[in-house]
């Protein structure tokens, strides 16, 4: 694998961390704004919706320049928003924060989606994507536990000003490690539009939209949940998470392997297991042992579904891939704030916090459904291609009699 991979997976810790570590100090910072946990829990949906939004808008206005400087400008932007959430007075500020370094979180991911696939042979693109991608699992094993403990030990503000010196770090990684490409020549915002006209392409980010959801509506209140239901100590979240990322590392490294021979199988296996996972984790959950290794299992099983997905939306998209990647990873935080906001609802109706376990394992299995019908309507067209290709209207050849 090329250097510069290195350098992609370097900013993607950065972002990695700061987009999860917040789920280990929720309970600080509701604290110290004084502030419900479901209120508190808008840090993850700002932060996903910020990403949503931020993901064309930001890959968009990469175009006029190379890919390389965009990935700089990209980690600026994180730097500069996670010192804000550190400096932060008010709820408000901590919030706009949040979404300011989430507006390069979609681009940076898409851009460097591209960036990683162009860099390998065409069998190797989901294994590129998935190295990629191993940086911000990495940051679920150290970055996200360690920040965690800092946040609980020397005050969460501080947590932020380590994560935005993440942000410097990576910037000076992509400077140094990735090469110089030439600006995207011809690009056209009809032409990367087009690409969404694709069934196949929505189909993908609806799998991604519903299928990591379904990590975060469990991961996203993963500290009440422990402290309250399986009876852990608030410091005991650190390992927890940690376990977690461990979880991601794995199934991330699976994923990016099985995903270039058998992409759709691996699909349906990970997201039909992480259903089934997250339903029992609504027992599990009230014993130590077991809860701990449902996390594990959860990380694995949410994370193997990410290079699969990704490399499908490159693959259907294959004309105009940047937008439809960057979109992609939007996606995977629409997911992210659609299931923080249910979540957050069930635990605000008196259901408990074990009850958004419920609502990660319905949106699983939805996304498992939209897999089985992806894959039926691609055999449809692929018979209806041979089909017309078997039914061709030419005139058979004449062929002289011989004499």
């Amino acid at each position: 694998m090329p250097l510069a991979l290195l350098a992609l997976a370097i900013g993607a810790f950065g972002i990695g961390t700061t987009e999860f570590v917040i789920m280990g100090l929720l309970p600080e910072v509701a604290d110290d704004f004084q502030v419900s946990i479901p209120t508190a829990g808008f840090l993850v949906t700002g932060y996903a919706l910020g990403v949503v939004l931020g993901a064309p808008l930001m890959t968009l206005l990469g175009t006029r320049v190379t890919r390389k400087r965009m990935l700089m400008l990209l980690m600026g932007l994180f730097t500069v928003g996670n010192v804000v959430s550190a400096l932060a007075p008010v709820f408000g500020v901590m919030l706009a924060g949040r979404v300011v370094a989430s507006l390069a979180h979609g681009a940076f991911f898409g851009i460097g989606s591209v960036v990683a696939a162009g860099l390998v042979a065409p069998q190797k693109k989901a294994g590129a994507i998935a190295m990629m991608f191993t940086g911000l699992t990495v940051a679920n094993v150290v970055g996200v536990p360690l920040g965690t403990f800092i946040g609980q030990s020397a005050g969460w503000r501080t947590t932020f000003l380590l994560v935005a010196g993440l942000g410097v770090v990576g910037l000076l990684g992509v400077a140094k490690l990735v090469p110089e490409q030439p600006k995207p020549e011809g690009v056209r915002i009809r032409h990367e539009l087009a690409a969404f006209r694709n069934v196949q392409v929505l189909l993908a980010m609806a799998m991604t939209v519903l299928g990591f959801g379904g990590v975060f509506a469990a991961i996203t209140y993963i500290t009440p949940m422990m402290t309250g239901a399986a009876g852990y100590s608030p410091s005991s979240v650190t390992w927890l998470l940690v376990l977690f990322g461990l979880g991601m590392v794995g199934g991330n490294l699976i994923g990016g392997r099985f995903a270039d021979r058998h992409l759709m199988p691996m699909l349906y296996v990970s997201l039909g297991a992480l259903a089934v996972v997250l339903a029992l984790f609504t027992v599990t959950a009230h014993d130590k042992i077991a809860a701990a290794v449902t996390i594990v299992l959860i990380g694995a099983l949410g994370f193997a579904t990410v290079p699969p997905l990704q490399k499908r939306v490159l693959d259907q998209a294959a004309g105009a891939p940047t937008l439809a990647s960057a979109v992609n990873i939007g996606a995977f935080n629409l997911g992210n704030a659609l299931a923080a906001w249910l979540g957050g609802l069930v635990i605000a109706a008196g259901l408990g916090y074990t009850a958004p376990n419920w609502v990660g394992a319905a949106l699983a299995a939805s996304a498992l459904a939209l897999a089985v019908l992806s894959s039926l309507l691609e055999r449809r067209e692929t018979r209806g291609s041979r089909v017309v290709a078997g039914n061709s209207t030419e005139p058979a050849p004449v062929v002289a009699a011989r004499r």
